[in-house]
């Protein structure tokens, strides 16, 4: 009988001084925030936090405890079903023992559980102890434990008690199920990142090899330590860029043959990689390497970020002939000094799909920038493939990224089924009797009615290569569609005043040298504008394009153009 009751004494002795050593503590105290926190501010506080206390960085005293409760605390308000069992019990696993009080009002308790089959478990609350028997003011505990037929209160022997309070067989080697909590958190020993999408070979080969969007990726094997660490930066990183990439975690441990493939099995540490078109137009694993903070990460990723836009000086810019007649064009024009985050997404997302630009300008007083119809700041103007020009967007864009991002995608789709149902037209026009489309072949025979001195000016198309007859065509061919007038007081349009037609240089050499003794030989394609009437002529040597020929024509009505008196003239074969 003494020896049970020294047993007994040495048992709660020991329990009184192991519970106040295991106190628990306040999740939101520990990272500094309210109750009412947002996941973004207990990121950030976790963030924060961990950056100070974490073992590579800091070497003081306590630093690696402070860190374990950092990742502890994070563990519970990161995860939302945890969350609500701690605001309701004290607890992330949702048990209030036996005297659990209002939901909501129980964080001044402590519990402990055994892991075993009953769930065994005591609960204490250090400021209302119960006086035990009357013998004095002696303190005491209120105990419960579990088993599978219910709760049973203190009260049988202490091979009961040891039996219960360890799970069971004591020779099983029991443990205490509720310390596995910050040793379990700072080894990073959890199953997978709860936020961020997991990534298999079947994800990988559908939503990320080659598809224009870059990708942020995490590997690691859940028993590393710092892994939610590693998943709070990346997570960050993420936020602050969404929209213009996505991030993955990849468990080399579940997938070993995956991670070997991809030559991203973790070493001592998770590894952080991005999915950069940086540099060809494939996408490639690049591994970052820097400090392990959310600016560094971040520079690296909007480094890599898809670089599908050509740069360029509007000032001198025109569209290339390798790219008429093809595909849709969309230029940005802004007050920054490199390519914006969200252009490089976009012209990942839409690569192949539309030919990008963009120009860096001062303002909208530019004369580069008045010329194409923009008054406001940033812009985006876009071109069909056939030229016609249209000012998809101008003035204030959305300060937030992923917004921003959707709007334009929506804006881009619009345009692309416009392209396609111009296109579609174009390719409907009817043929003339000639045979030619729409825009009549120069000859012998149709000279008078096209170019005689009915007509007051005659715009001629003259090409050496079937590549630069093609584009005058379909230029021409839509210009002519329009009504380019004079300036407001002039007496008619453009429609009455102009006649259209294109010329082979190769065969009417002499047409060429009647106008100019070098008969422009230099050149593979070139805009004349003809005044029967007057027997003088005006040439356009720049870059043929849609917007340029209207300007040409329209300076040509207006005066604005100089014109020369003709060598002799022109005859046709």
């Amino acid at each position: 009988m003494n020896t049970r009751l020294t047993l007994s004494i040495i048992f709660f002795a020991s329990l009184y001084i192991f519970t106040l050593e295991a106190k628990t503590l306040d999740p939101y105290k520990v990272l500094g925030v309210e109750q009412n926190a947002s996941q973004r501010e207990i990121q950030k506080a976790f963030h924060k936090l961990s950056l100070q206390y974490h073992p590579d960085k800091n070497k003081n005293m306590g630093a690696q405890e402070k860190f374990a409760e950092i990742n502890n605390a994070y563990d519970i308000l990161s995860d939302e079903e945890k969350r609500k069992n701690y605001d309701l019990y004290g607890d992330e696993k949702g048990s209030p023992g036996f005297d659990a009080g209002n939901p909501g009002d129980n964080r001044r308790y402590t519990y402990f559980t055994s892991g075993g089959p009953g769930h065994s478990g005591f609960t204490f609350r250090p400021d209302e102890w119960k006086n035990m028997g009357g013998h004095g003011n002696s303190k005491s505990f209120s105990f419960s434990f579990g088993n599978p037929g219910g709760q049973s209160s203190f009260g049988f022997g202490l091979d009961d008690i040891f039996s219960n309070f360890f799970g069971g067989d004591m020779k099983g080697g029991g443990q205490f199920g509720g310390f596995s909590g910050s040793a379990r958190s700072q080894s990073g020993s959890r199953s997978s990142p709860k936020s961020i999408q997991a990534v298999n070979s079947q994800v990988y080969r559908k939503e990320i090899t080659d598809k224009g969007i870059t990708w942020l990726l995490l590997s690691y094997t859940p028993t590393l330590k710092g892994t939610q660490y590693y998943e709070s930066i990346v997570e960050e990183v993420a936020s602050s860029l969404q929209g213009a990439l996505k991030v993955g975690s990849i468990n080399c441990e579940t997938e070993m043959t995956f991670c070997k493939d991809l030559g991203v099995n973790p070493r001592r540490a998770p590894r952080v990689f991005v999915y950069s078109y940086k540099a060809s137009e494939s996408g490639s694993l690049v591994e970052y390497n820097g400090d392990l903070a959310m600016k560094s990460l971040k520079t690296f990723c909007q480094d890599h970020l898809p670089r599908f836009s050509k740069h360029i000086n509007l000032r001198n810019f025109e569209f290339s002939a390798d790219t008429m007649d093809t595909l849709p064009k969309v230029m940005l024009l802004t007050t920054k000094k490199d390519t914006p985050v969200i252009w490089c997404a976009l012209s990942g997302l839409y690569h192949k799909r539309f030919v990008f630009y963009d120009a860096e300008v001062y303002d909208a007083s530019d004369p580069a920038v008045r010329r194409l119809g923009v008054d406001a700041l940033p812009a985006v103007v876009g071109w069909l493939s056939n030229g016609e020009k249209h000012i998809l967007k101008t003035g204030t864009a959305s300060k937030d990224l992923r917004t921003a991002v959707h709007d334009l995608s929506v804006l881009l789709d619009s345009f692309e089924k416009k392209n396609k149902a111009a296109a579609s037209s174009w390719a409907k026009k009817p043929w003339t009797e000639s045979g030619d489309k729409q825009i009549p072949l120069l000859s012998g025979s149709n000279f008078d009615a096209l170019c005689g001195e009915r007509t007051p000016v005659c715009i001629i198309g003259v090409f050496r290569s079937s590549k630069a007859r093609d584009k005058l065509e379909a230029i021409l061919s839509l210009v002519s569609q329009k009504s380019l007038s004079r300036r407001p007081n002039a007496a008619s349009s453009s429609r009455d005043s102009i006649s259209y037609a294109l010329l082979d240089a190769t065969k009417q050499p002499s047409f060429l040298s009647s106008l100019d003794k070098a008969g422009f030989k230099s050149l593979d394609k070139l805009l004349v504008a003809y005044k029967p009437r007057k027997g003088k002529f005006g040439a356009f040597v720049g870059e043929i394009t849609t917007e340029e020929v209207e300007r040409f024509i329209i300076s040509v009505l207006n005066g604005d153009i100089q014109f020369t008196k003709t060598r002799q003239k022109p005859t046709l074969k």
